[in-house]
């Protein structure tokens, strides 16, 4: 009976991580995955696949706004912001997709509702409106992972997260302070 029960919940857990795949799927693939991973996991290995989830969210989102701020921005230096997002947020998204795996945790593979949301909003932008509000958004968004990134280096058991959090905060930092950089030189741009 015990076999049957962890069968049917594996197959479960499969089927439901290969409907994340469907893009017409019209569930939150971060809130899908975090349920798969709440039925799956006990409470402490459970905030390890919600950051695991986050951190997945966070890079997933920063590579489509630079994709976008690579077509759309006018000023060099968004450009350059957008490169470096793009590059250090797909091999972050890399490095947290094999330790999920490796540790059995199921995180999105495309954009949640939000994430969608945010880019339409910035996609209406046009002009230097466009490079002021990308700016912004990126500071603001690593403001909120780099919280997030302190917070499961503090607060997990799991010595492989708390170093992979660790090291990916030194590239937020450097990330945020850019950002910051940006976004004042953009300050006063007409």
């Amino acid at each position: 009976m015990g076999s049957f029960k962890n069968l049917f919940m594996a197959v479960s857990a499969v089927a439901l991580f290969v409907s994340c795949k469907d893009t017409k799927n019209n569930e939150d693939q971060a809130e899908v995955a975090e349920d798969i991973n709440e039925d799956k996991f006990g409470k402490k290995t459970e905030k390890d696949a919600d950051f695991l989830v986050d951190a997945t969210t966070i890079s997933l989102e920063e590579i489509s706004l630079g994709e976008l701020a690579l077509t759309k921005a006018t000023m060099e230096d968004t450009k350059h912001l957008a490169d470096m997002m793009i590059l250090d947020h797909t091999k972050a998204s890399k490095e947290v997709a094999a330790m999920a795996q490796k540790k059995g945790i199921v995180v999105p593979t495309q954009l949640t509702d939000e994430s969608m949301k945010d880019r339409e909003g910035l996609m209406k932008k046009e002009g230097i409106e466009f490079d002021k509000e990308y700016a912004k958004m990126m500071v603001k968004g690593h403001k909120d992972a780099i919280d997030k990134f302190e917070k499961a280096a503090k607060d997990s058991d799991d010595p492989d997260i708390t170093s992979w959090a660790n090291a990916t905060l030194v590239t937020l930092k450097s990330h945020l302070t850019h950002a910051e950089q940006c976004e004042e030189k953009l300050k006063d741009a007409k």
